[in-house]
Order: structure tokens, then sequence, then C-alpha cells
């Protein structure tokens, strides 16, 4: 083993999600500024750059930019870069529920 294969192994760093439970199923992605999108995860690399199949954007409201509408649009395969995701979370099992933080009038 040459030098230069010692500083590769020592290189490779360990992913901080374990996303291989959740490959060939449905996840959602929420990025930075606001998009959101479900696809089938397909692929991963240890920086946690996303591969998904089958992708659906949800549009937002061009009046209030974190208001998500009932319009989308598929986007088919997608590559997600990692340093652009903020959430990544299972479709199966998500719900919405009311903001329990807003005061009413």
């Amino acid at each position: 083993m040459t030098s230069n294969d010692k500083n590769l192994d020592k290189k490779k760093k360990e992913s901080i999600l374990d996303l291989s439970k959740y490959m060939e199923k449905a996840i959602r992605i929420k990025f930075q500024g606001g998009r959101e999108a479900t696809g089938i995860l397909k692929g991963y690399d240890t920086l946690l750059n996303i591969v998904l199949d089958d992708t659906t954007e949800y549009l937002r409201d061009p009046d209030d930019p974190f208001k998500i509408t009932d319009f989308s649009r598929q986007l088919g395969l997608v590559v997600c870069r990692s340093s652009t995701i903020v959430s990544i979370c299972p479709v199966d099992g998500m719900e919405s529920i009311a903001n329990p933080f807003i005061q009413h009038e």
C-alpha cells in the first residue's frame, strides 16, 4: 500500500445520516429559499447529495414565499445538492397540523 492509498483511506468520511433505510421510498426535501420537493430516493453520497426519481416540486405562493400552494410540477430525475438542503423527512407518517404558535385576535 502506497502512502497515497493511506491518505485516501483517512479522507473517507462517514455520513452523519443513514438514509439507506429510505432507499426506494418517498421522501420530502426542503431547500434553502423555501422550495419543497418529494420523490423516490435512488441514491446519496457521504456529503448527502441526493438523487430523487419521480420528483414533484410544490410551488409556493407568490405573495408569501413560505406558503406552499396546491399547485405542483413534475421534475422527474433530480440531483439535490447537499449545501442547499435544509431538511429531509419520509413522506409516510407525515401529516399537517395547525400552528399552535399563531395568536388569534
